[in-house]
């Protein structure tokens, strides 16, 4: 699960990590407000929206040559007047695609003056099963580029989950921005408060790009990108609370109302499988014969006729499917309950675009019947490779 900048400096803010003061706007008044409460004289506005790149990018009905979506207003007047541009207006960036996203709050925050910046993250390493610590002296860049560019300047380690933080940590990431005296012991007091926020809430991704070094040498985290562990929401209410829905994509909202595990892509071919391997297999072998899927869709092993139901209706209601393919190798799922689930749907919302269903182990007998028996427009395949080519050449071959 996301969360808007704004909530992650209050989250960060309330282990003790530096950030700049800034207030949430929903209006060009309340901005206005906003930027009264702080210090200034420069303030700095700020869309929220999931997504980075927000500096760079361009409202569409501004046109060409418009502001980033994040601003620096010398008055509050001028605060005013980014808010009005900004508000209600659709923000695209590298990240959010061509179809960009409405921008319907603002963080109003006051204005740093920057005298170094740096790149500083924490993740999930999968390869290690520990929280990583990703440091770099190119604050302000994407770190896709530092890593392609200029690699040798990116300090990457990990912390052992029975030791925690050590004094070694936070040295190694002083000497990585070159950072000595008070700045230095900053550093050890930031990476170790960072690492336990990271911890405590069950993150999975913290950025801050950039951390940067204010003219009066304090560390601040001028910027906060932080995703949590959507499994471990349960026991941190505060958080889940926090759910922005406008910002995530409605399919996938109601997905997660079924307990499906769906993700939108930008293909033609729906996908509907058991199994997030096979899934990942089946959308590979769509690539590969000339086509895209639109969605990653796993239901489960063992979903009822129920869920499989509203996984095909989510499907259908993508007006970017032009085809659809069920590839279910029954284990713990049943064929023939995957087959009276399709049925229940098909008979609900209709069928307007062709449809392969490939069945494979349990009661796959039985519910090759229920199907045969439905008199739908069902194309039957024997295998993968046969239902992704059929697939493929019903929708036309390529996307």
């Amino acid at each position: 699960m996301h969360i808007h900048e704004y909530q992650a400096k209050g989250v960060l803010k309330s282990f003790g990590v530096p950030v700049p003061e800034g207030y949430l706007a929903v209006d060009i008044e309340g901005a206005g407000e906003m930027a009264a409460r702080l210090p200034g004289p420069v303030f700095v506005v700020k869309s929220q929206i999931h997504a980075g790149g927000r500096g760079k990018g361009s409202f569409k009905e501004l046109g060409e040559g418009a502001k980033g979506g994040v601003r620096l207003a010398r008055s509050i007047a001028e605060v005013r007047e980014h808010a009005a541009e900004m508000l209600g207006n659709t923000l695209v960036t590298i990240q959010t695609g061509p179809s960009g996203k409405q921008v319907n709050r603002l963080y109003v925050e006051d204005g740093s003056q920057i005298e170094k910046e740096f790149y500083l993250s924490l993740l999930v390493d999968r390869a290690t099963s520990r929280v990583s610590f990703v440091v770099s002296t190119e604050g302000g860049m994407d770190i896709e580029t530092i890593a392609h560019d200029t690699p040798e300047k990116i300090l990457t380690f990990s912390v052992d989950p029975a030791t925690g933080i050590l004094p070694h940590h936070g040295r190694a990431v002083a000497k990585a921005l070159e950072l000595d005296g008070d700045l230095a012991k900053q550093a050890h007091t930031l990476v170790a408060k960072l690492y336990t926020a990271f911890t405590a809430k069950d993150m999975e991704m913290l950025e801050i790009n950039p951390l940067i070094v204010s003219k009066d040498g304090q560390l601040k985290c001028l910027d906060a990108k932080v995703s949590f562990d959507s499994n471990a929401l349960a026991r941190h209410l505060d958080i889940f609370e926090m759910r922005d829905e406008s910002e995530e994509d409605a399919k996938e909202i109601e997905a997660s109302k079924y307990d499906l595990s769906y993700i939108t892509l930008d293909g033609s071919i729906g996908c509907m499988v058991n199994g997030a391997g096979l899934a990942m297999a089946t959308m590979d072998i769509i690539k590969f014969y000339g086509a895209e899927p639109a969605n990653f869709l796993d239901v489960g092993g063992g979903a009822t006729a129920e869920k499989v139901a509203a996984a095909f209706k989510i499907i259908t209601a993508d007006p970017n499917v032009k085809g659809i393919l069920i590839n279910i190798f029954g284990g713990i799922m049943r064929c023939d309950v995957i087959a009276e689930g399709v049925i229940t749907a098909v008979k609900e919302v209709g069928l307007t675009v062709p449809l392969v269903v490939r069945l494979e182990g349990t009661n796959v007998n039985e519910g090759k019947k229920i199907i045969a028996a439905s008199g739908l427009n069902v194309i039957p395949a024997d295998d993968l490779d046969d239902a992704a080519q059929k697939i493929v050449n019903a929708v036309g071959g390529l996307n």
